[in-house]
């Protein structure tokens, strides 16, 4: 199984790239993996996309700890992935008020896929917008531009707040899945080439499997696109893809 992941800023942001992501294993059997994509029109949105990130980092560690001891437990995906969101509820509440931060420095999409290798069975949450990819169908989270930041939720139940999420899927028998923030659907041309060539920037990047050998096969599609087919991203860009 191999895991490729590329972050680019777009052309049309200047100063930081306001997405964000993180592939970190679970224990010897567990994958988790996520895309966020700060909003542009908040404060800081770099900081709450790179904070969220960093929290599930220091969730998947401390929950990769603990399974060390529960070795009997055979949970199902979902409930991991219940599990790892209401920590992060939890951890951001906690940030939230410890450094007195206001809401408009919290707001970023969520996009969660949770894979137990063991089981072959996942599950992806989509929190806000984006675009997931699972065994060649291909599913876009789209709220006309106004994604319901999990960041307006903190003061309410958490077992409230997960039963309303309807943006999941569920799989099994993994061969090639992808998650990508809305960036994915921002492709621009941004130069003339001197060839008549056409490529569909969505399907080249999480369907097409040329180069699937190098592990930095997203940043060479990426420099083609640019490269041979005059094309970038205009917003920032942020692709997880799993290739069985």
């Amino acid at each position: 199984m191999n895991i490729y992941s590329v972050l680019q800023i777009g052309d049309y942001h200047i100063n930081h790239c306001e997405d964000f992501l993180i592939t970190k294993k679970i224990g010897s059997d567990k994958i988790l993996c996520a895309v966020m994509d700060g909003c542009s029109t908040a404060m800081e949105s770099q900081f709450a996309s790179a904070l969220f990130g960093k929290i599930l980092r220091k969730i998947c560690i401390e929950k990769g700890y603990k399974e060390l001891y529960e070795t009997e437990k055979n949970s199902d995906p979902e409930e991991d992935l219940k599990t790892v969101l209401k920590e992060l509820f939890k951890e951001i509440t906690s940030a939230k008020n410890h450094l007195l931060l206001d809401e408009k420095e919290l707001l970023t999409t969520l996009n969660i896929l949770l894979y137990n290798t063991k089981k072959d069975e996942g599950i992806i949450i989509c929190i806000g917008d984006g675009l997931v990819c699972i065994n060649g169908k291909t599913t876009e989270f789209e709220r006309d531009n106004k994604p319901d930041y999990l960041a307006y939720h903190l003061k309410e139940n958490f077992e409230e707040f997960y039963f309303n999420q309807t943006q999941k899927i569920r799989f099994s028998k993994l061969e090639d899945v992808s998650i990508a923030t809305d960036g994915i659907s921002s492709f621009i041309p941004i130069k003339k080439t001197d060839h008549n060539e056409k490529i569909n920037p969505t399907d080249y990047l999480l369907y097409d499997k040329s180069n699937v050998e190098s592990e930095e096969m997203l940043s060479q599609k990426l420099k083609k696109l640019e490269h041979h087919y005059g094309m970038k991203p205009s917003d920032d860009l942020a692709i997880i893809r799993i290739i069985k």
